[in-house]
C-alpha cells in the first residue's frame, strides 16, 4: 500500500497560460542578481539605520548619522560606501561636509513596505 504523501509528490498540475505569461515577464539573470544585491545591501543592521535615518531626514552627513546611530564616524562611512556603491544613497559635498541623501524616491518606498511588514508581525 503506497503511502498517500509520495503518491501527491507524483501528481504534477501545470496551468499553461500562468506559467506562459509569467516566463514571458521574467527578468534576466543580472536582473535578479542585482534585485537580490540590493536587499542585500539593506540587510545589514547599520545601514537599515542609516537608511531609516535618512528616510526621516531626507539629508544627513557622516556625523550627524554616526551621533543617531551611536557610532563612529568611520563605520558610518564604512557603510554608506557599500550603499552608495549599490546606488541605494547618493551624496552631495558642500565645502568640507559631505552630505547624504537616499539615491531616489524608490528606496524610501521600498523601506517603508519592509518597515509596515515588520510592524504588522
Amino acid at each position: 500500500m503506497r503511502k498517500q504523501s509520495s503518491y501527491l509528490s507524483e501528481i504534477q498540475y501545470i496551468e499553461k497560460d500562468k506559467v506562459n505569461s509569467v516566463k514571458k515577464k521574467m527578468k534576466t539573470e543580472k536582473f535578479f542578481h542585482y534585485l537580490a544585491e540590493t536587499f542585500k545591501a539593506m540587510s545589514d543592521p547599520t545601514r537599515t539605520k542609516i537608511i531609516f535615518a535618512l528616510c526621516l531626514e531626507k539629508e544627513l552627513c557622516v556625523s550627524d548619522m554616526a551621533a543617531i546611530i551611536g557610532t563612529t564616524n568611520s563605520a558610518i562611512s564604512h557603510q554608506l560606501r557599500t550603499l552608495r556603491n549599490m546606488k541605494l544613497v547618493k551624496y552631495n559635498r558642500i565645502g568640507k561636509l559631505t552630505f547624504y541623501s537616499l539615491d531616489d524616491i524608490h528606496i524610501n518606498h521600498l523601506f517603508a513596505e519592509g518597515l509596515k511588514h515588520v510592524e504588522d508581525l
